[in-house]
C-alpha cells in the first residue's frame, strides 16, 4: 500500500482521506450531523476511561531488534479454530446507519475486501442475514447483548447459525448505557430513532410478544425493555453455553477473576474490553488490565484486546502483553462516515501497512515472533546502564 500511494502521487494523486488514523476523527466531525458523530464519538462521563486507553499504548515503548531477516512477514494468526489473514478484527459498534446510508452492508464489505472478519453488533441497522449476505464467504462473528427474554437470545442465535456466523461474542459491561453527556445533553438517541433495532424488529420471538397493533413507540419501548438484562449472571453465560456449538467469547473483562469465571462457565475465551471507554468513567485501561487476565486463563484460551487500538505499533504492543488478536473500533466507522465501504477499506488498509511494516521494522517475521521481550522492560533495558 505504501508504494502505490508514493507511486500514485507522481501523478498527483493523493489518498482521499489522511493515512494518519488518529485524524480522522476530527474530519468525520466536519461531515457527520452533530448528534450522529455525538453518538459515535461519545464517552462515558468525563471521558478520564477513553484518555487511559491511549494513555496506556503510549506509555509503553517498544525496542526492536535488527538484522532478524524479516524481508517476508506472515501476520496470519490461528483464532479458535480458523486461520486468519491478520490478528486484527472489526469490532462491534451499534447504529452505523447513523454515520452512512448503507450502515453495517458498507462496514463489511470493506472488511471482505480486505479478508478481515467483521464482528455484527446486535444494536446493528441492519439485519444479521442482510449482512451475512453482503459479507459473502469472508468471516464474520455475531456480538450478542442477552436480552431479558431466552426466547428472544435463542432466536437470535438461530438466526447467527444459519447466517453462517462462526463466533458468538456475549457483551457483559453493558447491562444499562453508560452515563454519556454528549448524547444526554442532546437528550439524542439513534435506537429511538429506530436505527439498531432491527435486528429485533426482524425477530419472530421479539415480535411474537407484541400485539399485532403495536405502534412505533409501543415497538421501541418492548425493545428498551428486552434488549438488555441488568440481571444477568454467570448461570446465564451457562444457559448460552447449553444453547449452541459456536464459540462463545465473553467480551468487557477487566479482572482476572471475571476471566477465569468466564471459562468456568462454558466460554471459549475472553475479550479484554472497557467498552472505548464509554460505559464506566474512571476505568482501567484494557491494556492495562491484558496481562493479568492473559496470565489468569493461560495460554489455551483465546484472549483479545479492545480499546483505544489505533496504530499498528498498538496491536503489536497489544500481542506482546499476550493478546491472541485486537478488535478496532470508532476509526472504522469515522472511515465509514467518510467514504462508506471504500472509507472503510481505506482505514483497513492503513491499519495493516502499519502493522506489517511494524513488524519489520520490529524484527519480527511472523506474529509469534511478538513476545514480551519486545517492550521495555521495568527499570529498562537489560545490559544497559541507567544512571
Amino acid at each position: 500500500m505504501i508504494k502505490e500511494i508514493l507511486l500514485a502521487g507522481l501523478r498527483g494523486v493523493r489518498p482521499p482521506l489522511s493515512t494518519d488514523l488518529t485524524r480522522l476523527e476530527d474530519a468525520a466531525r466536519e461531515v457527520l450531523e452533530p448528534n450522529a458523530f455525538g453518538y459515535v464519538a461519545g464517552n462515558a462521563g468525563t471521558g478520564v476511561s477513553t484518555r487511559n486507553n491511549r494513555e496506556a499504548f503510549d506509555r509503553l515503548r517498544l525496542v526492536p531488534r535488527m538484522m532478524r531477516g524479516t524481508a517476508r512477514r506472515d501476520m496470519s494468526v490461528s483464532l479458535l479454530g480458523h486461520r486468519l489473514p491478520s490478528p486484527v478484527l472489526l469490532a462491534p459498534v451499534a447504529a452505523q446507519g447513523a454515520v452512512h446510508p448503507e450502515g453495517e452492508l458498507a462496514t463489511v464489505r470493506g472488511a471482505a475486501a480486505v479478508g478481515l472478519p467483521f464482528v455484527l453488533s446486535s444494536f446493528a441497522s441492519r439485519t444479521l442475514e442482510e449482512v451475512a449476505a453482503a459479507a459473502g464467504p469472508e468471516p464474520r462473528w455475531f456480538q450478542l447483548y442477552l436480552p431479558t427474554e431466552r426466547t428472544v437470545a435463542e432466536s437470535l442465535v438461530r438466526r447467527a447459525e444459519a447466517s453462517g456466523y462462526t463466533a458468538l461474542v456475549v457483551t457483559v459491561d453493558a447491562p444499562s448505557f453508560g452515563y454519556r453527556p454528549v448524547d444526554l445533553d442532546a437528550a439524542h438517541s439513534p435506537f429511538l430513532q429506530g436505527i439498531g433495532i432491527s435486528n429485533y424488529t426482524d425477530d419472530p420471538a421479539f415480535r411474537a410478544d407484541l400485539p399485532p397493533e403495536a405502534d412505533r413507540l409501543a415497538v421501541l419501548a418492548h425493545w428498551a425493555g428486552t434488549a438488555t438484562d441488568p440481571a444477568l449472571t454467570w448461570d446465564d453465560l451457562a444457559w448460552l453455553r447449553r444453547c449452541t456449538e459456536l464459540p462463545v467469547l465473553v467480551k468487557g473483562v477487566l479482572h482476572p477473576d471475571d476471566a477465569r469465571l468466564a471459562l468456568e462457565y462454558g466460554a471459549d475465551g475472553v475479550v479484554v474490553s472497557n467498552h472505548g471507554g464509554r460505559q464506566l468513567d474512571g476505568c482501567v485501561a484494557s491494556l492495562d488490565a491484558l496481562p493479568a487476565v492473559r496470565a489468569a486463563v493461560g495460554d489455551a484460551a483465546a484472549v483479545l484486546l479492545d480499546s483505544g487500538v489505533r496504530t499498528g505499533p498498538d496491536v503489536l504492543k497489544a500481542l506482546a502483553l499476550g493478546a491472541d488478536a485486537v478488535l478496532l473500533g470508532r476509526p472504522y466507522v469515522y472511515g465509514l462516515a467518510l467514504g462508506g465501504q471504500h472509507g472503510v477499506e481505506h482505514v483497513l488498509r492503513c491499519l495493516l501497512a502499519d502493522l506489517d511494516l511494524g513488524l519489520a521494522l520490529a524484527g519480527c517475521a511472523c506474529v509469534a515472533d511478538v513476545t514480551a521481550e519486545l517492550l521495555t522492560p521495568p527499570g529498562g533495558i537489560p545490559g544497559v546502564h541507567h544512571p
